[in-house]
């Protein structure tokens, strides 16, 4: 008798399924944001697009066959008149003198309420940060007739203010840019301090640091991109400011950039395109410091927006 013994055939796993293309529907919708994102970043673009165009062609061409035109003549010849014919170098000095101390005292007296609300524990400390963000929500046009009361009651020493007072001074306008900036600033940075690790000042007590070291050396280093951001932000607000400059400064030679604009237009005519071109040339320096903060104000407007 024999045993029919058969080789067992082997059996091949099944082939792997093939992947499926995209949905159309995703990709419809990318597309979709894609175009409108560009649409609305050429509406916001436009109007310093026409300006620059504007400011490169002369205002009797323009006159004649209409802004949008083709042009017959491209010059930089308005851009030297912009510059010489507003003094608008020394404007450009007075905004700086108004701008950075403004920006800096700004950012380090925030910074103290900040970490003073979110990281010490203070009682009282939420009603404090209510208290500095419910000051920006007071209009400023409300309170200019007592600040320009009590700036001309400050007296100042004659090197501070030829004046003698605090009214036509660089001060009254730093000090009110300050004060209408701090609360804005202290809610932004409370609330990045909030999202520290409480470890690493746990830490840096048991290695015995004093409060100003756990502010100034490990707090503060770990706020650079929302200072970064509040910095860029903070200096265009008070570069482009002009409606203290125009209350608190009665001596045109005092005045911040934004003013010089207006010697640019004529008693009877105003020349736009010369115009366009000053406005332009005061726009500079705003998006010089935006490009070299740029990564910075990125990284500060991103933040909390991943976890790990």
């Amino acid at each position: 008798m024999t045993t029919d013994i058969r080789t067992p055939v082997p059996v091949r796993p099944p082939a792997p399924a093939p992947l499926q293309p995209p949905r159309p529907r995703r990709r419809r919708g990318r597309w979709g944001a894609q175009i409108f994102l560009t649409a609305v970043s050429l509406a916001f673009l436009a109007p310093l697009l026409l300006a620059v165009y504007a400011s490169l062609r002369p205002y009797q061409e323009t006159a004649r066959y209409g802004y949008f035109s083709w042009p017959r003549e491209l010059s930089f010849e308005y851009y030297r008149r912009a510059f010489t014919e507003s003094g608008m170098g020394k404007y450009f000095v007075n905004t700086l003198i108004i701008t950075v101390p403004a920006v800096i005292v700004t950012l380090f007296l925030a910074a103290f309420v900040a970490f003073a609300v979110s990281r010490l524990r203070l009682r009282g400390g939420l009603l404090l940060l209510v208290f500095f963000t419910a000051g920006n929500l007071l209009p400023q046009q409300v309170i200019a007739t007592p600040l320009y009361v009590l700036f001309n009651s400050i007296p100042l020493p004659w090197w501070m203010s030829d004046s003698l007072t605090m009214y036509d001074s660089h001060w009254a306008v730093i000090v009110v840019n300050i004060g209408f900036q701090l609360g804005f600033c202290v809610f932004v940075l409370a609330n990045f301090m909030r999202t520290l690790p409480q470890e690493i000042l746990e830490a840096a007590v048991v290695d015995g640091a004093g409060v100003w070291t756990q502010f100034w050396r490990v707090t503060l280093p770990l706020c650079r991109p929302a200072l970064a951001a509040l910095a860029t932000l903070e200096f265009t607000w008070i570069y482009n400011d002009f409606l203290w400059a125009l209350i608190f400064i009665s001596d045109p030679d005092k005045l911040p950039i934004t003013s010089s604009l207006n010697n640019l237009r004529g008693q009877f005519f105003t020349d736009y395109n010369l115009l366009a071109a000053g406005s332009v040339l005061v726009a500079l320096p705003t998006v010089l410091v935006f490009l070299l903060l740029q990564r910075h104000f990125v990284a500060g407007l991103t933040l909390g927006s991943t976890k790990g």
